[in-house]
């Protein structure tokens, strides 16, 4: 029970919250109500209404049966197999390995999903969906990632309890802790940052298209891990000096793949937590591809703190998170400490 003081605390509701209450607890009374359910399913106007949000709601309870079908495909390399052209179902059943049955079934699991579809005379080709799918294998590599993101997510309330876990990700993203930079080594970084590579490779290009990057001299990519958007960026801009900057066990293998591809001249390559270290300055741009949304509010604003020190006045930094405005992925509303920062240690700041 409420106290006073909490009672008074409390501030009343304007006429607007009220007439929004009001309505709400009307809809709501209708929404709960099993007879309404009926009606709308059968009333030829609403009907379609029922239809889409019944569908919505088995889509929730069933969106972690859709990921693992998926990651089943790409396990058996079902998309790898058909994908030169269709394939009699029952010599794709035996070239899988499993049981006939269950081959089966995964078939017709990714059938449904439109990763796969059904062809002329009993044959199976690839979908729209797995088309799209297999022709970015970097795609492969998410899922993977995906993978154990569900692990740890087997038990949601102990993550939800605790505000973190201990478990597949953490141990595959070792930087995620609060562990010092220098002593993370180029070994249990080396699986996250081949991730990293498949994916920035995967969206490097919509990036170059979206940003005139031929307007600037030098540019920093701050986290730009192995440097596969940075090798993309010198063969499209020839002219521009660039520089890459992340954890030192990384930067280290960031070198030796840059090397290998005959940038060494064209990228510098340096190391450091980009939350505490000083940025390397003297560059009119920045990119930030994929790192915002792995962290939180607090090290967000820290980041930006940093990089508005190292920036050239009239510099731009460039954020490239491939995530926001998905539909049917729930944008996160970041924090007005957070948008604040992003306003006020800006010179320009501009998103791919």
């Amino acid at each position: 029970m409420a106290t006073h003081s909490q009672q008074a605390a409390t501030p009343t509701p304007s006429l607007l919250s009220r007439l929004e209450d009001r309505f709400f607890a009307r809809r709501d009374a209708l929404l709960l109500s099993p007879a309404f359910h009926r009606f709308a399913a059968r009333f030829p106007l609403t009907r379609p209404i029922a239809r889409r949000e019944a569908q919505a709601a088995f889509d929730l309870c069933a969106g972690f049966v859709y990921s693992q079908v998926l990651l089943a495909v790409i396990r058996t390399k079902l998309l790898e197999t058909i994908r030169s052209g269709p394939v009699a179902e029952n010599v794709l059943i035996d070239d899988l390995p499993l049981p006939p049955e269950r081959a089966a079934l995964l078939i017709k699991a990714a059938a449904s999903l439109g990763l796969l579809s059904r062809r002329r005379g009993g044959r199976i080709g690839l979908g729209m969906r797995g088309a799209a799918i297999a022709a970015n294998p970097s795609i492969a590599a998410m899922v993977e990632h995906h993978a154990m993101f569900y692990a740890d997510l087997t038990d949601p309330m102990a993550l939800l309890r605790t505000g973190h876990a201990q478990g597949h990700l953490s141990s595959y993203w070792p930087y995620s802790a609060d562990t010092a930079s220098n002593v993370i080594s180029t070994d249990t970084v080396a699986p996250y940052s081949a991730l990293m590579v498949a994916s920035q490779e995967l969206i490097a290009n919509d990036i170059l298209d979206a940003h005139p990057f031929a307007d600037y001299r030098r540019l920093l990519d701050v986290g730009g891990g192995e440097g596969a958007f940075v090798a993309a960026l010198a063969a499209h801009v020839p002219d521009i000096e660039l520089q890459l900057f992340d954890l030192p066990a990384v930067s280290e293998r960031a070198a030796a793949r840059l090397a290998s591809a005959g940038l060494t001249n064209r990228v510098t390559v340096s190391g450091g937590n980009f939350l505490e270290d000083q940025l390397p300055a003297d560059v009119d741009a920045m990119t930030l591809v994929r790192i915002v949304h792995d962290h939180d509010d607090a090290r967000v604003s820290a980041l930006f703190r940093n990089i508005r020190r190292a920036l050239k006045p009239g510099g731009t930094l460039i954020v490239a998170e491939p995530m926001a405005d998905v539909s049917g992925v729930g944008t996160v509303d970041r924090s007005p400490h957070v948008q604040g920062d992003l306003l006020r240690y800006r010179s320009r700041f501009r998103t791919c």
